[in-house]
């Protein structure tokens, strides 16, 4: 039986707030339980406080506070000998460094808290830790090596009854399955991940299922009018929740929807505006994402194709250096669709 969706990262002080207060309201609170803690001079409360403090700056997108703010967590934890409250300051670390696009970093400090999680006999540590290493391994595109892992995990959320470790556990597969064209599968998998949602009340967790739901009638069936009504749906989910993030990926996906739908135009303005929703937040692969969007977009409004061709070699270092395996594919594919050949190769055959 799946439980109501709980908050592990918010502990100590913190440890009743729901896991759908908006952030803005865990960031209050946990600065106001950090000082607390600082004055009484207890490391262990000023680690877990410090918890919440991170991983709220890091989900509204203050990547610099976010950084600062697990560093001090992990040397409280340190300083007080609590194994378990340091893995969660790794992992909040490793966390961050995958949203940045840090990958090789995010991977070293994940397995790092997972050893960590484990030694301390914190079971909850170490499977959001090992979640977390699947997820970095998902987004860069190592799905073989990942799949088994994913699967793992499910089958332990589900034992557990841990609803929200559930419905990620269900994303993360119903995404590898999308990404390796079982369309069929993924979406069953994301409808059952934003029914659980519902019923654990993860409000977060619906957003992003409803998000992947969108993403497969509308490339599977066209269906432009019901992916744009789940994505509103989304939308107002983030904004209540001040999920930065997700806010910036569900524009990104509405572009997507809109540019399927041949709305060109429509697709490069919400391009432009989850650009620039990354770019605030130093989110190098949802930029990089989103730029690949905004340079189809133009080009099927008549950008010059020399130009395009040049933004997509561009693009392909970029997504390269994140390191993500599958971003040739990608940039292949979108030369592809344009009709026009890397810039780098037409110079090549000037020299000669």
């Amino acid at each position: 039986m799946q439980t109501k969706a709980l908050a592990p990262e918010y502990q100590g002080a913190l440890t009743k707030m729901s896991v759908n207060a908006s952030l803005t309201d865990v960031l209050a609170e946990g600065v106001r339980h950090l000082r607390q803690a600082e004055l009484s001079g207890s490391q262990e409360e000023v680690a877990r406080a410090g918890l919440a403090v991170a991983e709220a700056h890091r989900r509204l997108g203050q990547v610099a506070e976010a950084d600062r703010a697990w560093k001090a967590s992990y040397r409280a934890a340190r300083s007080a000998g609590n194994t378990g409250a340091m893995a969660w300051a790794l992992w909040s670390g490793g966390t961050l460094a995958r949203q940045r696009g840090a990958l090789r970093l995010a991977f070293r400090l994940l397995g790092l808290a997972a050893e960590l999680g484990k030694r301390g006999g914190d079971v909850v540590a170490r499977g959001y830790s090992l979640a977390g290493l699947a997820e970095t391994g998902r987004i860069q595109g190592d799905y073989a090596t990942v799949a088994t892992l994913h699967e793992q995990l499910l089958a332990e959320a589900r034992a557990r009854g841990e609803a929200r470790h559930t419905v990620w556990a269900l994303e993360g597969i119903a995404q590898i399955h999308r990404n390796t064209g079982s369309l069929d599968t993924a979406l069953e998998m994301f409808e059952e991940a934003a029914a659980l949602a519902g019923d654990a009340d993860d409000r977060r967790g619906r957003a992003w299922a409803l998000r992947g739901i969108a993403d497969i009638v509308s490339l599977r069936d066209g269906a432009t009018g019901r992916a744009l009504g789940l994505l509103a749906e989304a939308e107002v989910t983030c904004m209540e929740m001040k999920l930065s993030s997700a806010l910036a990926y569900n524009h990104k996906m509405r572009a997507n929807v809109l540019f399927r739908a041949g709305r060109y135009e429509e697709a490069r303005e919400v391009y432009e505006q989850a650009l620039g929703e990354f770019r605030a937040m130093d989110e190098p692969r949802g930029e990089a994402l989103a730029s690949l969007g905004l340079v189809k977009a133009r080009a099927r409004l008549g950008r010059d194709r020399d130009a395009t061709a040049a933004d997509l070699d561009d693009l392909r270092g970029r997504l390269d250096r994140i390191g993500l395996l599958n971003a040739r594919e990608m940039v292949e594919k979108a030369y592809a669709e344009l009709g026009v050949e890397p810039a780098s190769a037409g110079a090549g055959g000037d020299r000669r």
